[in-house]
């Protein structure tokens, strides 16, 4: 079986991992990602919006960029609303890691493309298979496992659960254009929502609810009946353009840091576990794992890694954990949904003025 040898593997090619690739390699190492996909960022699982302050910081040009938006209105069931800026981007979200992961290049980092990590040996190798058929062993020093919300790294580590959450999306025509993304809050969609994010002349329609074994047909009717809905409403028209589902963690893990291997982004529970947006801390995570990879590195001193817990739990611990308690409450508290909603969802000026019980 072939070896091939490198500093960081990264594995998984989405805004986390690229992000990693990217720290590293500017910091002179030799970085090397795995992406099981054969184009990166395909399929498309995410509504596919980026707040403002991310464009600004990644001077990454606006190639994947569809239309603005200036913010998020909130429906609830008896058609009330609720208005907040929340300016950002709708992308094109394939193009969008495409970019990163070409800036990663750019920077020194290699990527195998239609490429598995299979299995971790007992020495901390990572045995990869490809398309062909082809089996061999790649040996890191440190690996980030930035592989999405169905980690295979997650599981090597033997890191604790991250609730996962289902959802599903179309993509759907727009009767007219909207500047502002809707969230539809309902008893109906227990433990989650229902969304429309406009993209220029069709809009993401999706819907997350928290899972049911007994019933799994139940989040595609809930998906079905909304759509239908904002169609009679004259939001949207026509049947899918497309169609995508995936899984969204509702729980961050204490811990990102597993002896010589880091998590970051949906791996992680980089994301908001009330809301479900994690692009930004994805991205972000991702840069101080590759980051502090490198510091480890260059000192010969695995030790270094904790600090990468440090500074993640420093600018996203408290607001991840203070949602994840809100999103307990929410869940145990949902048969009294209208008392109790605008303190868990953070589009009402309630969720910021009263702390979890």
């Amino acid at each position: 079986m072939k070896s091939i040898t490198c500093d960081i593997l990264i594995i998984g090619a989405g805004p986390a991992g690229s992000s990693a690739a990217m720290a590293a390699a500017q910091k002179g190492m030799d970085a090397l990602v795995l992406e099981q996909r054969a184009v990166i960022g395909m399929p498309v699982q995410c509504a596919e919006y980026i707040p403002a302050p991310l464009m600004g910081q990644l001077n990454l040009g606006t190639g994947f960029v569809v239309q603005k938006v200036t913010g998020m209105k909130t429906i609830l069931p008896d058609g009330s609303a609720r208005d907040m800026a929340a300016p950002g981007f709708m992308i094109h979200r394939d193009r969008f890691d495409q970019t990163l992961a070409e800036e990663a290049r750019k920077r020194g980092a290699g990527f195998f493309l239609s490429t598995k990590a299979l299995a971790l040996t007992d020495d901390r190798h990572v045995v990869i298979k490809n398309d062909a058929g082809e089996t061999s062993v790649i040996c890191p020093r440190i690996i980030i496992g930035a592989d999405g919300p169905r980690s295979r790294t997650t599981l090597w580590c033997g890191a604790p659960d991250r609730k996962l959450l289902p959802a599903a999306q179309y993509h759907m025509a727009l009767c007219s254009p909207m500047n502002h993304t809707e969230i539809y809050l309902s008893p109906r969609f227990y433990g989650g929502y229902a969304w429309l994010f406009p993209k220029g002349d069709s809009a993401n329609v999706g819907l997350g609810i928290k899972r049911n074994d007994s019933n799994p047909h139940r989040l595609h009717a809930l998906l079905s009946t909304f759509v239908e809905q904002l169609k009679k409403g004259g939001k949207i028209k026509g049947g899918p353009l497309g169609a995508t589902a995936g899984w969204i963690p509702t729980k961050p893990l204490e811990s990102a840091v597993y002896d010589n291997i880091l998590l970051a982004g949906d791996a992680a529970g980089h994301t908001h576990p009330i809301t479900g947006a994690g692009v930004f801390t994805a991205v972000s995570c991702g840069r101080m794992a590759g980051s502090w990879a490198a510091e480890a590195i260059m000192n010969d001193d695995l030790g270094i890694l904790a600090k990468y817990d440090d500074e993640w739990q420093d600018l996203f611990g408290h607001t991840l954990n203070r949602a994840h308690e809100k999103r307990q409450l929410m869940e145990r508290e949902w048969d009294r949904f209208h008392q109790v909603i605008k303190s868990c969802w953070v589009g009402f000026r309630e969720y910021y003025q009263s702390d979890p019980p």
